[in-house]
């Protein structure tokens, strides 16, 4: 098991993030499920550290909420319109400290 590997505890859960990007800037990551948790990366190899990051800051004693899944997230409408328009969805582990 990967998570073994890195002696690191099985995520408590998955979070869907909307990945975008105009032109050249950074990669702008937010969590439909999870309203004001941002972040961002300029790099997409630094997409996921840091998208994992910012879901375990946001959510650090607070109650978990649901995380749907990969089809739920993607028939909701505002998310339709963001892959419409070039964004792509990525299944964010959470790993609280």
């Amino acid at each position: 098991m990967i998570c073994e590997q890195y002696n690191e505890a099985p995520p408590l859960a998955y979070y869907i993030a909307i990945v975008h990007q105009q032109g050249d800037s950074a990669f702008g990551v937010h969590f439909p499920d999870v309203p004001g948790c941002f972040s961002a990366a300029d790099d997409r190899n630094d997409i996921l550290t840091n998208a994992s990051e910012a879901l375990a800051l946001h959510l650090e004693g607070e109650a978990l909420p649901e995380a749907r899944s990969m089809d739920a997230v993607r028939a909701d409408d505002d998310v339709a319109r963001d892959l419409a328009e070039g964004a792509f969805l990525i299944a964010i582990p959470l790993h609280l400290p």
